[in-house]
């Protein structure tokens, strides 16, 4: 099992609490596809939880993020 420190995700993201809903937010889209297509990156990637699979490209920065600004709704 390999573990993810707060500070490790932190250095990637500026702040860990960007970095887990980044990390989340990829493991969401990886779960969007055929588990055969998967199955190629756990074994590639040693891990079999798509989370971790995400925590590990966003701490090696192969997992690249851009922020958006949230559209104001007009009440």
């Amino acid at each position: 099992m390999e573990v993810f420190t707060p500070h490790e995700v932190a250095k990637s993201t500026g702040s860990k609490y960007r970095g887990i809903l980044v990390a989340a937010k990829f493991a969401r889209y990886l779960n969007e596809f055929p588990t055969s297509s998967v199955d190629g990156w756990e074994h590639s990637e040693g891990s079999r939880k798509l989370t971790t699979i995400a925590l590990k490209k966003l701490t090696t920065g192969e997992l690249t993020f851009r922020e958006l600004r949230r559209r104001r709704t007009e009440a």
